[in-house]
């Protein structure tokens, strides 16, 4: 019997915040310059460590904000699934440069343990607090649209660590100048770094998960098979493939076995019926089969 599509696109305006991702582009550059000049001024490892990490967050955001155009171009005889994809590709890639950077720093930090150096305190001071300014604008900038998409959120996290990052540097700046606890500075650095790699670890396996074509969160694919099992008409369900389409939007497809004397279209619409009520899938693919040509000795799940 035929293949039976089913499509419903789940759209969570596209082009909501685009505008605002731009303006935090420019606002990240033009800190990233004023950070560099008063890091080399200073002789501040922990202020040049900010500033390459907020010039990571300008990048990340251009990578973001690409993703997002990229991910609105319709399906074609290339991309037959459309390009959605694109946004977990730019979050991995994000997420993984943060963690290059997050390990670059526990190194330079380690480095800076062993030989300490001076540090202009109140410039430090002076340049992050502007930058906690900036970040803390930024992130404001990148906040809702973080909410839908797990490719934004990527960037936001660079914005999120950025914060947090010049609020240490803040309190690393005063100490130095205070005390002259220079050995505060590389400290500052390794929380930082921590924090960093912390959130990318947290992170990167939910954007695995949708490239490596995982079920959805929250589905268990032993409850759907449980639930097409139990329409009247259903003999059997095989080859069951349950996956994350793109962030938002599931897909289903699985062969069914039908009892005798079974109307194929309405159990076909009392299956797709079910699943959209009971799991919100709506990208759903059936084959159906009688006992008579069904699959010879099945798998439940996968082929």
């Amino acid at each position: 019997m035929p293949h039976a599509h089913h499509h419903h696109h789940h759209h969570v305006d596209p082009a909501a915040g685009d505008g605002k991702i731009a303006a935090a582009v420019a606002i990240n550059l033009g800190l990233t310059v004023a950070q560099i000049i008063g890091g080399v001024i200073s002789g501040s490892l922990s202020l040049i460590a900010d500033a390459l990490h907020n010039f990571s967050d300008a990048i990340a955001l251009i990578i973001a904000f690409g993703a997002r155009k990229i991910a609105r171009l319709p399906a074609n005889a290339d991309m037959t699934f459309g390009y959605g994809r694109i946004e977990p590709v730019a979050a991995l890639i994000n997420y993984t440069t943060l963690i290059v950077i997050g390990l670059y720093l526990v190194y330079e930090a380690v480095m800076r343990f062993a030989t300490p150096e001076p540090v202009a305190g109140w410039i430090i001071v002076a340049v992050a607090g502007f930058a906690l300014l900036v970040d803390l604008g930024t992130a404001a900038l990148t906040y809702r649209a973080s909410k839908t998409s797990i490719n934004i959120r990527a960037a936001f996290l660079h914005n999120v660590a950025d914060a947090l990052g010049s609020v240490a540097v803040i309190i690393a700046g005063t100490l130095v100048l205070l005390f002259g606890w220079t050995w505060v500075d590389p400290l500052v650095t390794l929380m930082i770094a921590g924090y960093i790699l912390w959130q990318s670890a947290t992170e990167l396996p939910h954007v695995a998960r949708i490239l490596m074509l995982g079920r959805p969160l929250g589905i268990k694919t032993e409850d759907v098979i449980a639930a097409m099992r139990s329409i009247p008409g259903v003999a059997d369900v095989h080859h069951v493939h349950l996956w994350m389409l793109q962030e938002h939007g599931n897909a289903l497809d699985a062969h069914v076995v039908a009892t005798a004397d079974t109307d194929a279209s309405a159990l076909r619409s009392a299956l797709k019926s079910q699943l959209k009520e009971a799991f919100d899938l709506h990208h759903i693919t059936l084959e159906l089969e009688t006992k008579a040509n069904q699959c010879i000795q099945p798998v439940v799940i996968g082929h």
